[in-house]
């Protein structure tokens, strides 16, 4: 594909691109082969996902080598993400998780760059009593589960009796230290009060993240389903299903995000 000057922006440029290739495809194939992602109604999905920059992946340098056959093209040394294939997989992979919410599976969500939190909560509240992480994964939340548990459990016994004050017969020096007890651990057990059993369903955005790899090897031996948005760094054999996405970029993993949260309410 070569360059090409074009007075619509960066993102909209590339999507002109795209959108031409892909008329050349089908022009290569017959009609009845051919499968038509980018129809007319499908025009104005694709100029949301390119002007939130859902295409952009890393370098080529970055790139690990089972991601290539998602890679459209490159643009100065950054490889351009095939937003064909990430449209199918994003509703593809809405509409595993709508299934799994109506037979009441139960998911964990893992984001934890600061791009991801926004949406990680509010997937958490699409999908009701659903755990999240947004913090640092704790090593064992998994594989480890009982003693988890118990501390979990521990820390909201110790917040609620702090709430209603039954430390008042304590010094101020042992409420204080209470007090920071109970702030440390809800630091650290942010978005688990209804983590009361293993996930069926671990969703992860950006697999090439430290914690994010411990929390997806936790999972592995656990035998639960991984489900992840991921990019050109990142492995998709890690996954049993992905999206092949800019995962760095807070309006891309909105966008993401949002597509799959409007699926999830369609009757």
């Amino acid at each position: 594909m070569q360059p090409k000057t074009c007075c619509g922006g960066r993102s909209f440029c590339i999507m002109q691109d795209i959108n031409e290739e892909l008329k050349k495809d089908d022009q290569n194939e017959s009609a009845g082969q051919t499968e038509e992602v980018f129809s007319s109604e499908n025009d104005e999905i694709v100029l949301e996902m390119a002007k939130a920059g859902v295409f952009y992946g890393h370098k080529k340098s970055r790139r690990n080598p089972k991601f290539e056959e998602f890679i459209f093209t490159s643009r100065n040394g950054v490889e351009i993400i095939d937003l064909a294939k990430t449209l199918k997989a994003t509703d593809t992979v809405a509409e595993f998780i709508k299934k799994n919410k109506d037979e009441k599976k139960t998911f964990m969500i893992v984001g934890t760059q600061p791009s991801a939190k926004d949406s990680v909560l509010n997937l958490a509240k699409s999908l009701e009593n659903s755990s999240y992480v947004i913090n640092k994964w704790i090593g064992g939340l998994v594989t480890n589960f009982s003693i988890l548990y118990k501390r979990i459990e521990y820390f909201k016994k110790r917040k609620k009796d702090l709430e209603e004050g039954k430390f008042e017969g304590y010094t101020k020096k042992e409420r204080l230290l209470i007090k920071r007890e109970v702030d440390k651990m809800g630091q650290s057990f942010l978005g688990l009060d209804n983590y009361i059993k293993i996930p069926d369903i671990l969703l992860v955005i950006d697999s090439s993240i430290k914690n994010h790899i411990t929390a997806i090897k936790e999972a592995k031996k656990k035998k639960i389903l991984v489900v992840g948005i991921i990019d050109n760094d990142d492995n998709p054999n890690d996954f049993d299903l992905f999206i092949p996405a800019n995962d760095h970029s807070r309006s891309s993993i909105n966008w993401v995000v949002n597509r799959i949260i409007s699926k999830l309410s369609n009757n």
